[in-house]
């Protein structure tokens, strides 16, 4: 990802370069109208009002010239920090969606042993529990956050249904029951919870 990250600041770079390019050249333009309109006045054959008139003209075009390089630069470099902030922001996109099957496979450990007394099944029990929470911190930490919608209506956008159920107890298209969570980085859906959702009785 550094390689990315870098690749637009370079570009930033040169939208500077090119700034000063078009600088230059609008001042040599305009010192070089400058030299010839000077030359026409000493040899009488322009007047002096229509002379600074035409300056007044080279130079507004100069300046709109230097203004629309700058505004493109500073186009430019806000792209490129928005380009940067975004690799950056869902840089472990991927590496997050490969751990949710780790935090699946734990939650199902658990639920496996929820009510035995065995001594041994107590203890792993705790020791998955453990990794678990340790594991879920250091998603809060990257900011991977769980969708877990039970009573919600269903969104599509964070949610995918699998089935329907008739309920007469609940509005129609709430979810009803979550068969695996979903989960969101940085905002970014990595995975739709899929769930049971509600619906009117036949």
């Amino acid at each position: 990802m550094a390689e990315e990250g870098q690749k637009p600041e370079d570009e930033a770079v040169e939208g500077s370069g090119d700034e000063g390019s078009v600088t230059e050249a609008v001042e040599d333009a305009v010192e070089g109208t400058v030299e010839d309109v000077v030359e026409d006045v000493e040899d009488g054959s322009v007047e002096v009002e229509v002379t600074i008139e035409s300056l007044q003209e080279e130079l507004e075009i100069a300046r709109d010239a230097v203004l629309r390089a700058q505004a493109d630069s500073q186009n430019s470099r806000r792209r490129s920090e928005q380009e940067v902030e975004k690799a950056r922001k869902f840089a472990l996109e991927r590496f997050a969606g490969e751990l949710l099957s780790v935090v699946d496979n734990l939650e199902r450990a658990l639920e496996a042993g929820a009510g035995q007394e065995a001594a041994e099944v107590v203890a792993i029990s705790e020791g998955v529990d453990l990794t678990l929470k340790g594991l879920l911190d250091i998603f809060t930490k990257f900011n991977i956050v769980a969708v877990n919608p039970v009573g919600e209506p269903f969104d599509p956008n964070l949610h995918q249904a699998i089935t329907m159920v008739p309920n007469p107890d609940m509005e129609p298209n709430t979810v009803m029951d979550v068969m695996q969570k979903g989960y969101t980085l940085s905002g970014r859906l990595i995975r739709p919870a899929m769930v049971v959702v509600s619906k009117a009785p036949d």
